[in-house]
């Protein structure tokens, strides 16, 4: 039974998922994990010790440093993010996800370094 409808293939195109929002998503997702890592790490090592850890360490600075550069890597998913929603004919459901999580990762990791520079 046909309708009367008739597609042929260059009528119907699959929007392809954009490399742009491909790439957010996995770094995003890959930055979460490590900076979670590296927070446990920071607070099993100022549990392990009576006096907390030392700031002036050099586990301390690579800690602070690792957690400093993941936070700029986040920021670079977000544009990765951003270039892959404005790009036209493609799917954007891995930007708009790697958006998402790393804005999250930024807010949780500053949340963090907010509460225990008060503690």
């Amino acid at each position: 039974m046909n309708s009367g409808i008739s597609f042929n293939d260059s009528q119907v195109q699959e929007h392809k998922h954009s490399g742009l929002g491909v790439a957010a998503f996995v770094i995003s997702l890959c930055v979460g994990l490590l900076q979670f890592i590296l927070i446990v790490t920071a607070g099993v090592i100022e549990a392990a010790s009576e006096s907390g850890m030392d700031e002036n360490s050099p586990e301390a600075l690579v800690l602070g440093a690792g957690i400093i550069g993941l936070l700029l890597v986040d920021v670079l998913a977000i544009g990765l993010g951003i270039g892959g929603v404005v790009q036209s004919n493609r799917k954007k459901i891995f930007a708009v996800l790697g958006i998402v999580f790393a804005a999250i990762t930024i807010v949780l990791t500053v949340v963090l370094m907010v509460i225990g520079n008060l503690m």
